[in-house]
């Protein structure tokens, strides 16, 4: 393998060897597309990502793929990159369950289009519809792994203690008054700690989870589903305090928190659905392998290193990749969404390996790493690209590119030559919807 900083160009036989070695996909809008990913039908957590956050093409994917390990393999957990309390309204939805008290509209901090989107609704209809004739336990639902939802799991876990417990209810609210004045911009309650001399919270926030575990087997008696929505909003919110800190201690240090989070949250999942099997949404930076990344090699995990240090061969990561067309992005953090160009990849990464082999669309597996000439193609340091919420073709290659050892990363990869934007829902409701119907602001 190439030395850490020293990237390659694509070798001549790459393209040809990726070809050789391809399986061509059919349109992911296509119930057929689905079919090609049984071969990890055997996994108890499969880690599909994207890289971007706004590609219709890997919502598709995902979501057909998500389809066919639910309905041919058994699979019942669905995770994705979203705060708790907002996926919570996808939950009671396709779970037709009633819907839980909230605080505010759902999906309405930036950036809304990411989970607020027709291809997301379309998913979620077709979930719904699924578990309609399943009893109960049987549902598939789908969960949040995030951790910045403060106001809405304090409020969500407050008004949880009021009905079920009324006095821990307001010890809950006494506690969580040391964060009221931050729960709208709580990265300014990071830098009142750290820099402004305001005593932290932690202590509260700690005694306070502490206590709903305490209350656990009573409380469970009564309804453990709506308990543990309770405990998982009560554990957030001491993330979420102890992230809004560490914003202002490096980068690391914060997207280690975060991750940790998620992959904790989805343990927590695993543990409380009988016969777990769970599928991930996430971006690929968060569900590929960090250790082999220049993520890693700075001293950052991530959740899909974890999974794999925990679950081994139980678990399969799936890496996604475009070369061109739109996405959906913002120039700069609460912008507005706009569809912009993609720009070609650069001929020094893996996407423009891919684009070399000349197909459209296309599974490279190599899960079984049987195929040694494949590996150790793969096992060379290259660049791969990684659009978030912001997108800045300007300065891309400081922005949106970052080293990488394919092999080591993903177990497979899914490549898409041209992509087209996520198309956001508007603010309308549809007439006749269930109270439950998570998407209308």
């Amino acid at each position: 393998m190439t030395a850490h900083g020293s990237i390659r160009r694509i070798s001549s036989d790459l393209p040809a060897l990726l070809r050789a070695n391809a399986e061509q996909l059919p349109n992911p809008d296509s119930a057929d597309f689905g079919t090609m990913f049984d071969c990890f039908g055997d996994a108890r957590i499969v880690l599909l990502g994207e890289a971007t956050h706004g590609t219709h093409e890997f919502y598709a994917a995902r979501a057909q793929i998500t389809r066919r390990l639910i309905e041919h393999h058994g699979f019942n957990i669905v995770a994705v990159e979203g705060d708790w309390p907002d996926i919570a309204r996808i939950d009671d939805y396709v779970r037709h369950g009633a819907a839980r008290p909230h605080c505010g509209e759902p999906f309405a901090r930036f950036p809304t289009w990411m989970w607020r989107n027709q291809e997301v609704l379309a998913f979620s209809d077709w979930l719904r519809s699924h578990n309609e004739p399943l009893a109960e336990e049987m549902r598939t639902g789908m969960w949040g792994l995030d951790v910045y939802s403060l106001r809405q799991s304090i409020h969500a876990v407050v008004d949880y203690l009021d009905t079920h417990s009324p006095e821990d209810g307001a010890e809950a609210r006494r506690r969580y008054g040391c964060l009221t004045p931050w729960q709208d911009e709580p990265q300014r309650y990071g830098q009142a700690v750290l820099y402004g001399g305001l005593a932290k919270c932690e202590d509260a926030i700690l005694q306070q989870l502490n206590d709903l575990l305490r209350l656990r087997m009573q409380l469970c008696a009564k309804d453990g589903e709506a308990y543990f929505d309770a405990e998982q909003n009560a554990r957030i919110v001491r993330a979420a305090e102890h992230y809004y800190r560490a914003m202002y201690l490096g980068a690391a240090e914060s997207w280690n928190l975060r991750d940790r989070h998620m992959f904790d949250t989805l343990q927590a999942l695993m543990a409380h659905r009988k016969d777990a099997r769970a599928v991930v949404w996430a971006h690929n930076s968060h569900v590929g392998n960090a250790s082999a990344t220049a993520m890693g090699w700075q001293g950052e995990f991530n959740i899909g290193e974890l999974v794999r240090k925990s679950y081994g061969d139980r678990a399969v990561s799936v890496g996604f990749g475009t070369d061109t067309g739109t996405v959906a992005a913002a120039s700069a953090w609460g912008a507005n969404m706009r569809v912009m160009d993609v720009t070609p990849a650069r001929d020094d990464s893996w996407e423009a390996a891919f684009r070399h082999s000349g197909f459209a669309r296309t599974l490279t597996d190599w899960r079984s790493r049987e195929n040694r000439e494949l590996v150790d193609a793969l096992s060379e340091v290259m660049l791969e690209r990684a659009i978030g919420v912001v997108y800045r073709p300007q300065t891309e290659r400081a922005s949106h590119y970052f080293e990488a050892v394919l092999a080591d990363q993903f177990d497979a990869w899914v490549w898409f030559e041209r992509s087209r934007a996520v198309i956001p829902l508007g603010p309308e409701r549809p007439h006749g919807a269930p109270v439950t119907w998570p998407f209308g602001l």
